[in-house]
This record gives structure tokens, C-alpha cells and sequence, in this order.
């Protein structure tokens, strides 16, 4: 079948809509008709090179929700008609990782930015004039219809708004996730967020709900700190030498217990103004993706004599096929605020438009409406 969608078709380069065409589901697949996609910062690095990727064109998306439109032979837990969201993360639930319940750490992670399929046989399910077009994190969620692995969705009940169970795929989990598990936040603790955008807005949240005493958001732009203040923080501020200021006056000159750098585009002197505002036993958490080769300028004396530790978190050191139902039902429930974060809808034809807000800081997160 042919079907709509935006690609970048080299780096640095622009996301650009087009008519693609789409194989049928095979063995282990499902063809879903997306209703909503988040725009997520990662997307964005694909186009702008900061994450480089192996197969250009490469269709872009990796947080949406849709429906189960066909389904390949010999697939199973998967129906037509079912609800699904995607987890940018497949599971294949027999690799050692998984087994040990690392799922976010899965053996197929190792094929996410080839575009292809997970089993490293080189294949493809998009095309565009005749060239393979890979499908970020096999997903592709930046089309209307997308042929992906049932192992990259998670069937949702019919009642769960789309446009909110699309951002649990990535940025929602990374988030919470980032400040329940990676930060280990305790009750009482001081934690500070490095940036309040789809990310940050929910590591807010989760450190909120693990019952921080002070949940400290940083962010320049004033719109997102009042959305931090709104969903869980007890203070915003501008700056981090502000933030470290008022962490340490809390905690009797110390510092932080964590510091969470969900930055867009992360650089080490993010990490190294982290380090510098947490206390002894501190944890920085890092979920933010920047240019590769970077170094951290840090005191290796000050990591050692203070037990700091730096901690990467990938997709918030979640279990998906748990976690992702987890975070549902917390926003079933009135724990997650979801529809608030919400800030603009877009068409597909907007894809640009929306990325051109995100980086203005006109949103908490932008969603693609199919």
C-alpha cells in the first residue's frame, strides 16, 4: 500500500512529507493506522545529525498510538482492531537483559537506528522511489500507516485517549522513570530537573510522587516553569546556579540528592553543573542525548572522596510491557497528569511547524493528530 509520510532524507536536513510504500505485515508484524504521534526531541536529532542514523531517507517517529489495521501470519497477543501504543523500545523477553528484567536494555535495542527489521537481516517494510526507507526504532510513527514488530507495541484498553497514550511510548516513562528508578528519589529528598520540556515535565512528576520534599525545575523559559510548578514542583528557576543555591540551603550547605538533566541537546557542561549541585551519595541522571564526542569536565577527585555517581537512564530503566500499562493506569487514575502536557496539535503536513515551536519553547510536547 502507499501512505503518507515525513522523512528526512539526508542530515543535517528537514523532515519533508511524502508518499511512501508500505509491505504488508509478515510473520511477527502488524500494520497499524496511526491516530496520534508525540513530536519528540529525538526525532529531531535524526534530522539535525546530532543522532546519526544508518539508512537515509529515515521516517521519523517513535512515540504514537494507533489501531491494528492487519496482522502477519503466525503473530500472536495482537488482534485486528486492537488499540496499541508503541514502546520506542522493543522486548523480545528472552534475552539476558530482559530476563533479568532490564527490559529497556533489550538485545534488539542494538538495531533501533539501522531503520530495518530487528532481526539484522537487513530488510526493510518503507520504501521511497525505489530506495529502502528506514523506520526509527522500527516504528515510523510519523505516518499514517506503519508495519512494525509486535514486539515494539502494547495493546491498550479502547478507553485511553490516544493523544495521550502516544507520549507513554518515550517521553512519559523516560521521564517518571528518570526520578523513580534512575534517581532512586526517597521521600524527603531535594532532587533537581534539568529541563522542563517532554521529558523533564514528567521526571517532575515522578519525583513528585515519590515524595521528594523539594522538587526544584530548571528551565529559561518561563511558560515551562509555571507548567513545572503546576504538575508537582515546589520551586522554579531559571538557572542552575540558582537552583544549587536553594538546594543547598536546603540541606544544610549539602546539596541535591539527585540532579535530572533531561536537556534537548546535552552537552557535558550540563552533566558538570549537575555533578557540581548534588551532595555526597549524590546521583546525576542523564537521559538527554547531545553531540557524541564530548567529554565531562569534572573533578575525578570530587567523584571519588564524595561517592557521587553519574547515571545514564535509557527509557528511564524501565521494564516497557510493565511500566507502560503502570504510567496508563496512574493517568486512569488522576496520579499522572498527561492532557495537561498536551500544549499544540498538529496535522502531519505541520511536522515542521512543530518543531520550529518545540525549539522556540512553545511546548511541553507537540502531538500529531492523524
Amino acid at each position: 500500500m502507499k501512505t503518507r509520510a515525513a522523512v528526512v532524507l539526508e542530515a543535517p536536513g528537514n523532515y519533508e512529507v511524502v508518499t511512501v510504500d508500505l509491505d504488508e505485515p509478515q510473520a511477527g508484524e502488524v500494520l497499524v493506522r496511526l491516530v496520534a504521534a508525540g513530536l519528540c526531541h529525538s526525532d529531531d536529532h535524526i534530522a539535525t545529525g546530532d543522532l546519526p542514523v544508518a539508512t537515509y531517507p529515515m521516517c521519523g517517529g517513535h512515540e504514537g498510538a494507533g489501531v491494528v489495521e492487519a496482522v502477519g501470519p503466525n503473530t500472536e497477543g495482537v488482534k485486528v482492531g486492537d488499540h496499541v501504543v508503541f514502546s520506542f523500545l522493543p522486548v523480545c523477553g528472552r534475552c539476558h537483559w530482559c530476563a533479568t528484567g532490564h527490559q529497556n536494555l533489550c538485545d534488539l535495542g542494538a538495531h533501533l537506528l539501522v531503520g530495518g527489521r530487528f532481526d539484522g537481516s537487513n530488510t526493510f517494510r518503507m520504501s521511497y522511489e525505489g530506495r529502502p526507507v528506514g523506520q526509527m526504532s522500527g516504528t515510523s510513527t510519523f505516518s499514517e500507516y506503519t508495519t512494525v514488530d509486535v514486539r515494539s507495541v502494547i495493546v491498550l484498553d479502547k478507553d485511553v485517549p490516544f493523544e495521550a497514550a502516544c507520549l507513554v511510548g518515550c517521553g512519559v516513562v523516560t521521564g517518571w522513570g528518570a526520578a523513580v528508578n534512575s534517581a532512586e528519589t526517597k521521600p524527603g529528598d531535594t532532587v533537581i530537573v534539568m529541563g522542563v520540556g517532554g521529558i523533564g515535565i514528567h521526571a517532575v512528576q515522578g519525583a513528585a510522587q515519590a515524595g521528594a520534599g523539594d522538587v526544584i525545575a530548571v528551565d529559561p523559559v518561563p511558560f515551562k516553569r509555571d507548567m513545572a510548578l503546576k504538575l508537582g514542583a515546589t520551586q522554579a528557576f531559571a538557572s542552575m546556579e540558582e537552583a544549587t543555591d536553594f538546594a543547598r540551603s536546603k540541606t544544610n550547605g549539602q546539596g541535591a540528592h539527585a540532579a535530572i538533566v533531561t536537556v534537548g541537546v546535552t552537552t557535558g557542561d550540563h552533566i558538570a553543573s549537575a555533578f557540581a549541585s548534588i551532595c555526597k551519595t549524590g546521583i546525576v541522571v542523564v537521559t538527554g542525548i547531545g553531540p557524541m564526542n564530548v567529554g565531562l569536565p569534572i573533578v575525578p577527585a570530587e567523584l571519588t572522596l564524595y561517592q557521587k555517581r553519574i547515571q545514564g537512564s535509557l527509557f528511564g530503566a524501565a521494564n516497557p510491557t510493565a511500566d507502560i500499562p503502570r504510567v496508563i493506569r496512574m493517568y486512569q487514575e488522576g496520579a499522572l497528569k498527561l492532557d495537561e502536557v498536551v500544549t499544540t496539535r498538529y496535522s502531519l503536513d505541520q511536522i515542521a511547524e512543530g518543531y520550529r515551536d518545540m525549539h522556540a519553547g512553545k511546548n511541553l510536547r507537540g502531538v500529531i493528530i492523524f
